[in-house]
């Protein structure tokens, strides 16, 4: 089983990346696939779907994503593709929040999703998803890696595209490196 792949991101399409790992590559379903730019390289947390009919890849950029994706497949109704479709438009303190507050209105907001899964989804797995103020270190971290290149002179334009690109597990310094690296391009 796969747990992570590592490499250069060769092509986007409308429901996955292609990503060139030691020249083999492979096709990852990824929520958002055109946050991945073609040609950088990136670490892809991977799970493996696999069926009697189908053997797939579904890729998210950290950790806590995967984590939070794996809880949401084991609830009864709920399959990979739809899981993964809630990561496209929800933030994982959103879901985590909305889970937790059983609030139905927002699970609702997401395709595939009616009133009888979102209430299966909050059944399942309040209380056993992590708590939303465990994801606020990466986003305060987050908040000061913009406000340091705010203040190195870069525009919140520029900051915004390459925010997604950034790995907020790391400490700051190498944020603002990497953040550095990819504004300079």
């Amino acid at each position: 089983m796969y747990s992570y792949f590592k490499g250069v991101i060769t092509s986007n399409m409308a429901d996955g990346i292609v990503i060139d790992v030691g020249g083999v590559g492979y096709l990852i379903h990824v929520p958002n696939p055109f946050s991945y730019e073609v040609g950088k390289t990136y670490q892809v947390y991977v799970y493996n779907h696999i069926r009697e009919d189908e053997y797939s890849l579904y890729g998210f950029k950290s950790m806590e994503e995967k984590e939070l994706f794996m809880k949401l497949i084991n609830v009864k109704g709920m399959g990979p593709k739809v899981a993964s479709g809630i990561f496209a438009t929800g933030s994982i303190k959103g879901i985590v929040d909305a889970i937790n507050k059983e609030n139905l209105l927002y699970l609702t907001k997401f395709p595939k999703i009616g009133d009888k899964l979102a209430r299966q989804i909050i059944l399942d797995l309040k209380g056993k998803v992590f708590d939303s103020t465990d994801l606020e270190d990466s986003e305060d971290s987050m908040e000061e890696l913009i406000s340091v290149l705010e203040n190195l002179g870069y525009k919140t334009a520029e900051i915004k595209k390459v925010i997604p690109l950034i790995d907020a597990s790391k400490p700051l310094e190498e944020e603002v490196k990497d953040a550095l690296k990819l504004l300079l391009k």
